[in-house]
């Protein structure tokens, strides 16, 4: 038996997908979308683009202390991904020892939780990056 998305996270495709967008005009990508090319202005003709979730580490960072709601994460690294489209998209790093971490290290995207709604029990899910192995090529 398969497992259904409720509907309600379905129509949010931005959860489950990487998406940015990019103009057609001077063939720009952005990380998140925007709806105004900063250098073509009115010119630029904006749509919605999928990146492909590979990049690398450009800069980061270990959290030793948290903040509320997040110490059991500790210690975990924050990093500045930059896809392989050019964008640099903000992110935890999972799935890795943080003292191994390293400028330049490749990533991919992956989907985690994020938080649970202690009233309803509704989960919310997020991207992050992992460090790319031999096994995930």
């Amino acid at each position: 038996m398969s497992k259904r998305i409720p509907l309600h996270w379905r129509l949010i495709p931005h959860r489950y997908r990487l998406l940015g967008s990019e103009c057609k005009r001077c063939r720009e990508k952005f990380f998140p979308k925007r709806t105004v090319c900063p250098n073509c202005r009115r010119r630029g003709q904006i749509e919605e683009v999928g990146f492909s979730g590979k990049g690398e580490i450009y800069s980061y960072t270990i959290i030793h202390v948290p903040s509320r709601g997040f110490e059991f994460l500790k210690p975990y690294v924050m990093a500045l991904v930059k896809l392989t489209e050019g964008p640099l998209v903000t992110s935890q790093i999972v799935d890795c020892d943080p003292e191994e971490v390293d400028v330049g290290q490749k990533v991919m995207l992956t989907f985690r939780k994020i938080s649970v709604d202690g009233s309803s029990g509704i989960i919310r899910y997020g991207y992050k990056f992992k460090p790319k192995t031999s096994l995930s090529l």
